[in-house]
């Protein structure tokens, strides 16, 4: 170049070229959240349920003619309970950060509100499907907590080994009725995830009266399903789309998984634990909101917009028995 030329360099002036995006590949899946029923409202800090079951079938319930009637000892059913968590995000923007022209957004505040939004749906997701115990909570010091799907589960569990591992318990109807989490095995007891496991727990579950319609597990444990003899055809209907001319195109992972007692929905998660496999029966389990998602407007305190972001939510294990999980499986 000839040394007189004016370039770039030294040019002042040039207009940024700032993209009017902003690109986040953060994961937004949840998909025990998406899937889960809602149900009633909530009206109280916690809800509460009952749970039954019939008395074990015998092959020697036979009288005899005149026999007089031998009465049965009657049973109470069991109430549950769980209690409604708050989560909640603080949120606080500068006058001037909020009226700035911004690139990717129009408001600041709106911008943060939106992304808060999604981190609680994240922070919920892990709650629901997590090895969690939970809380009555008290006035200042101790936070409500929702018992996550993991502390539910005791009929149907399995762990990889004998050392530690220890399922949760339900409170029955004790005066908090509060659920324990289930305690890990030894790192040291961990195994491999195979189909033998799975059909273990699946036939757990039919065997309680369950009829599971999910598996969900973690990536790793996602990759030892997809080698599974059970897992159906790699073949999707794409309902004739340009994927090929029959329709049909290749699923590189496992999908449906076909059990003896039916077909399970392989769902992969991000946020459930990976060295846990959860087998949903879906009927039995409900979310329940006591607030759902709304933003409150906090009082000014000098040149700034106050928002609090919140939920308050439980989980409603309406009979684990239909349901199951094997534990202290390898993650690497």
């Amino acid at each position: 170049m000839v040394s007189t030329t004016y370039s770039t360099y030294e040019q002042i002036g040039i207009r940024e070229d700032l993209s009017d995006a902003i690109y986040d590949i953060s994961p937004m899946e949840t998909p025990f959240m998406s899937t889960v029923r809602r149900g009633a409202p909530a009206k109280n800090r916690f809800i509460e349920w009952q749970k039954d079951s019939l008395a074990s079938a015998t092959a020697i319930n036979h009288a005899y003619e005149g026999e007089d009637m031998v009465a049965l000892t009657a049973t109470p059913t069991v109430r549950l309970r769980n209690y409604c968590q708050i989560n909640a995000k603080g949120i606080i923007v500068s006058g001037t950060a909020n009226a700035v022209s911004t690139a990717g957004r129009e408001k600041e505040l709106a911008y943060q509100i939106a992304k808060r939004s999604k981190e609680i749906k994240r922070d919920i997701e892990k709650q629901l499907t997590g090895n969690l115990a939970s809380s009555a909570g008290t006035a200042a010091t101790t936070a409500r907590r929702s018992a996550g799907f993991e502390a539910w589960i005791t009929t149907n569990s399995v762990y990889g080994g004998t050392a530690g591992a220890t399922d949760g318990a339900d409170g029955g109807f004790t005066a908090a009725g509060t659920v324990t989490a289930a305690t890990d095995g030894s790192s040291s007891n961990l195994v491999t995830f195979t189909e033998a496991k799975l059909k273990s727990v699946i036939a757990l579950c039919w065997a309680s009266g369950g009829q599971p319609t999910t598996l969900m597990v973690g990536s790793f444990n996602k990759r030892k399903v997809s080698s599974f003899a059970g897992i159906t055809t790699k073949f999707t209907d794409f309902n004739n789309s340009a994927a090929s001319s029959k329709g049909l195109a290749i699923v590189g992972a496992a999908d449906i998984y076909l059990s003896d007692f039916g077909k399970l929905q392989v769902v992969p998660s991000r946020w459930s634990r990976d060295r846990t496999a959860l087998v949903i029966d879906w009927e039995y389990w409900s979310m329940h909101y006591l607030r759902p998602f709304f933003v409150s407007e906090i009082a000014k305190a000098g040149d700034a917009e106050k928002r609090q972001l919140l939920c308050e939510w439980t989980l409603c294990s309406k009979n684990e028995g239909a349901s199951g999980k094997h534990g202290d499986l390898t993650t690497s």
